[in-house]
């Protein structure tokens, strides 16, 4: 007999969407009494009469690319917390963008996805995404928890001491990035490295492409991923490779033609739209900037849940990187503190699985010596780290070479 981590993820699918549907009234007259935000652009919104998804559909949407100007109007999370939201702590991801998060047990919902990836009670986990001001670190290790496994905090970085942690502890599963994961495979083989106890991994905050997935199978690692973001936590995962990604129980997940109100049909390509019934952070209607499309069938793994195709690319020009959202405002930032900058292009590429970042700026170099033309790269250089949280290379080009196309972030990397 099939087991899951809900009952009700196996349940008739139109008893779910039934019971979705009923719980919008409510929830949206809770979210326009508690929240600032809500109560402004729901004003003049009957409640009562939102009963169904064509009636959803007619709401207007909150945009994930808005939070930062909400937030600078209203500090600190642009009214979108209820009034009485029980919040332990704040998080600031780049942008920045600050998140919320309440410290219950599971509050991202992340146990369905470590479940479907094969973590049981006792397994120990080595948790690699940082716990330091973005919330991925404690968003896993909630989930991990929540299966009953017991957690290392590892954090990214620190491969030396990661490889002895995996030897010592012998831990059963990873979670992180899967380009972290990749870095720890080379240097174990490298170095030969005993890292043979890891036999299940839940990927997150990076495309996972099938020639790495690949890789890790062929190094006897079952690796699922799991789609999350800080806003609203666990939004689809995946319970076998390649079979697209199980909707999280909770939500009412549509596909939206970028830019508008209006959900596509299934199978079209549009951006992915979260209602997310949190009684702490509501959200309606919030749009990821993400690209996904509706899959037909139903998953072979008995959940019935709505699935999507996963990420198909962003709606807009803000891009993750290395597990971290870098923003054209901010690429914009470091452009105004150089005025002799006439124009920047983030370039973002692959090397071996792992995000490169190639900034160039447009500048008139006459009348610049060497020694001021590599101070400049020096300083531009330690203005994006600052900015983004990243490190990238800096290359300055002749006025005129870049496109004139509006393009500040330009993702190069291949999806899937």
């Amino acid at each position: 007999m099939k087991q899951y981590f809900y009952e009700r993820e196996c349940q008739n699918p139109e008893l779910r969407e039934q019971s979705l549907l009923e719980r919008l009234p409510s929830f949206i007259t809770y979210a326009k009494q508690e929240c600032q935000h809500y109560g402004q652009i729901l004003q003049h919104i009957d409640a009562d009469k939102i009963t169904s998804r064509e009636l959803l559909a007619q709401l207007p949407i909150t945009r994930k690319s808005d939070l930062m100007k909400l937030q600078a109007k209203n500090s600190p999370l642009g009214g979108l917390n209820a009034n009485k939201a029980n919040i332990g702590r704040i998080f600031q991801s780049p942008g920045p963008i600050y998140d919320p998060e309440n410290t219950s047990d599971d509050w991202w919902r992340l146990g369905q996805a470590f479940y479907a990836a094969g973590f049981r009670a006792g397994d120990i986990v080595q948790n690699c995404l940082s716990y330091h001001l973005t919330p991925g670190g404690f968003i896993l290790d909630s989930g991990a928890r929540a299966c009953g496994c017991v957690v290392i905090p590892a954090g990214p970085g620190q491969t030396e001491q990661q490889l002895d942690i995996i030897e010592h502890l012998k831990p059963q599963g990873y979670s992180g990035t899967p380009s972290f994961l990749k870095i720890l495979l080379d240097k174990a083989k490298a170095e030969n490295r005993d890292i043979s106890s890891v036999t299940k991994a839940l990927v997150t905050g990076e495309a996972l492409p099938k020639g790495l997935r690949a890789e890790f199978d062929a190094a006897g690692i079952n690796t699922l991923q799991a789609y999350a973001s800080a806003d609203v936590g666990l939004i689809g995962f995946e319970s076998k490779s390649d079979d697209g990604f199980i909707i999280a129980e909770d939500l009412l997940v549509e596909i939206v033609r970028p830019g508008t109100l209006e959900p596509v049909a299934d199978g079209e390509i549009g951006e992915v739209v979260v209602t997310s019934f949190n009684v702490d952070y509501p959200l309606i209607r919030f749009a990821t900037g993400d690209l996904s499309a509706v899959k037909s069938s139903e998953s072979a793994c008995g959940r019935t849940n709505m699935c999507i195709k996963g990420w198909l690319g962003r709606a807009d020009q803000t891009t993750k990187i290395k597990g971290m959202f870098v923003h054209a405002e901010q690429i914009e930032q470091v452009r105004q503190a150089y005025p002799h900058i006439a124009k920047m292009r983030l370039s973002v590429t692959q090397v071996n699985y792992n995000d490169q970042m190639n900034l160039q700026c447009e500048l008139d170099s006459s009348g610049y010596s060497e020694a001021d033309i590599a101070g400049a790269i020096e300083n531009i250089s330690s203005s994006l780290k600052k900015t983004t949280k990243l490190n990238g290379a800096v290359e300055l080009v002749a006025v005129g070479t870049l496109a004139d196309d509006g393009k500040v972030i330009d993702d190069l990397r291949p999806i899937g």
